[in-house]
């Protein structure tokens, strides 16, 4: 099963076969644990390697982000520790900037190359898997870049949590009546899952909070869901869409369909809809886009920027190379002429079809066909209270949220964060709410600067 050294490289040994994943989320790291399972044998004769470069040493189980941010999940439950799961990988924590696949290199750059100041270093490999994943898709919006808050990582969550309670500490001492309004005005872009979510659960969180505050009611809050198209959550039905928007609307949250967000500078929401807002905090959730890594390779991408691919995830074209997730634009057996949706139930039965591919091709068998149609969906909108849709039959308020909970528990990665999850649930259920903001935790070293004399701009307790 061994490859042949790659081109350009001197005659000698063959060195056994390298598997680079580039990527630690679904797609790279369900990849990597088919691997090291399909291929045990291999790797414990020493034969076949696989290494995982990725930036963060964990998987974000991103579906978990609200509760997190809710403070109903530790954000530490929210992330996978990849080198405890992936213990027969070689896992780097680094960057990829590029990969030059007719030589079969990646170069990448790690925590010790930057302290050694030596810059990037080749890595060079047999298989290729390429899952960057995707990110936030920004739109040039005057003051979106200074004031905006996105919301795809477990840091994002945290910090919003922490920015939320904040305002409203903010709001409770201020004698301004216009600081007042303005951080207590909360402004969300974008109507997908992300958004909707973190919108509900957060509301939901401060509604709570409110009750400890003197002069703080809910009703002195304002949330506003702005959607650019004329619906929210895209991924249900209409009927599940029209619901979810009542929902929100009945709990007072302001929800402008067809209203694009023209500009946020100086700390003040301009709509298209001539309505403006001053907020100190504006979430956006405005979609996504691939990873920029996939502009720095040779391999072939779609108009939209995405990976092509085919049906058995191989990269068209291209052999050795491979791809899948939110990066990759996979052919849907399903619904021929259009492309698989770039969401997790796709990613992680991609990511085992790939593992599975990559070591028949090794061992020379035939490889699997991609085919998934998603049956299911389900969305939190705070505590009790949710939408979902199952095998076509419809679930709203409390069985919808039930069901969130558990799809989601079922699919968190690995034993321990399932029993961490679902026990944190149990507590949290008996026991209030904890109402506390963490902002410090952002800059560790401000309290003890403060002390020894450096001067900390602006706020030495790290508020945002």
């Amino acid at each position: 099963m061994k490859a042949a050294n790659p081109p350009g490289t001197p005659p000698g040994p063959t060195p056994a076969t390298r598997v680079l994943v580039i990527g630690g989320g679904y797609v790279g790291m369900y990849t990597a644990l088919r691997l090291q399972r399909t291929l045990a044998p291999e790797i414990k004769r020493g034969t076949a390697e696989i290494v995982v470069v990725t930036p963060d040493p964990y998987m974000t189980y991103q579906p978990f982000l609200p509760e997190a941010a809710a403070g109903s999940i530790s954000p530490r439950h929210v992330v996978v520790p990849l080198r405890r799961l992936l213990d027969r990988c070689r896992v780097v924590v680094g960057e990829a900037h590029s990969v030059d696949h007719t030589k079969r290199t990646a170069t990448i750059s790690t925590l010790a190359t930057a302290e050694e100041g030596t810059g990037t270093t080749a890595l060079t490999y047999d298989e290729l898997v390429l899952a960057p994943g995707s990110v936030s898709r920004t739109l040039p919006v005057p003051g979106l870049a200074e004031h905006g808050i996105g919301f795809r990582t477990v840091e994002e969550a945290i910090g919003l949590r922490n920015h939320v309670i904040e305002q409203m500490d903010i709001a409770s001492s201020t004698r301004d009546p216009a600081v007042r309004d303005a951080a207590l005005t909360f402004v969300f872009v974008g109507g997908g899952y992300a958004g909707v979510e973190a919108l509900g659960e957060l509301e939901d969180m401060a509604r709570y909070t409110a009750r400890y505050y003197r002069n703080i009611t809910p009703d002195d809050m304002k949330w506003v869901l702005v959607e650019a198209s004329d619906r929210i959550l895209p991924e249900v039905d209409a009927t599940m869409g029209a619901y979810t928007l009542s929902a929100l609307r009945r709990r007072g949250v302001d929800v402008r369909l067809r209203t694009r967000l023209d500009s946020c500078a100086d700390r003040v929401a301009t709509l298209s809809d001539g309505t403006r807002f001053p907020t100190r905090t504006l979430v956006w959730t405005a979609g996504v886009k691939p990873h920029p890594l996939l502009t720095a390779t040779d391999l072939p991408l779609t108009d939209n920027g995405r990976l092509r691919c085919t049906a058995h995830l191989t990269v068209e074209g291209v052999p050795h190379a491979w791809g899948a997730g939110d990066a990759a634009a996979v052919p849907d057996i399903t619904a021929p002429g259009t492309d698989t949706a770039p969401n997790a139930q796709h990613a992680l039965r991609q990511a085992r079809v790939l593992g599975d591919n990559i070591a028949a091709t090794l061992h020379q068998r035939p490889l699997t066909t991609y085919e998934y149609r998603c049956t299911s969906s389900v969305a939190s909108l705070g505590l009790h209270k949710g939408v979902a849709q199952v095998r076509g039959r419809k679930f709203k308020g409390y069985p919808a949220w039930l069901m969130h909970r558990v799809y989601h528990l079922s699919r968190v990665p690995t034993a321990n964060r399932k029993a961490r999850v679902l026990a944190e649930w149990t507590l949290a259920g008996l026991f209030k709410r904890e109402i506390v903001s963490l902002g410090s935790l952002e800059h560790p070293r401000a309290e003890f600067e403060l002390a020894a004399g450096k001067d900390h701009p602006d706020d030495p307790k790290g508020s945002t």
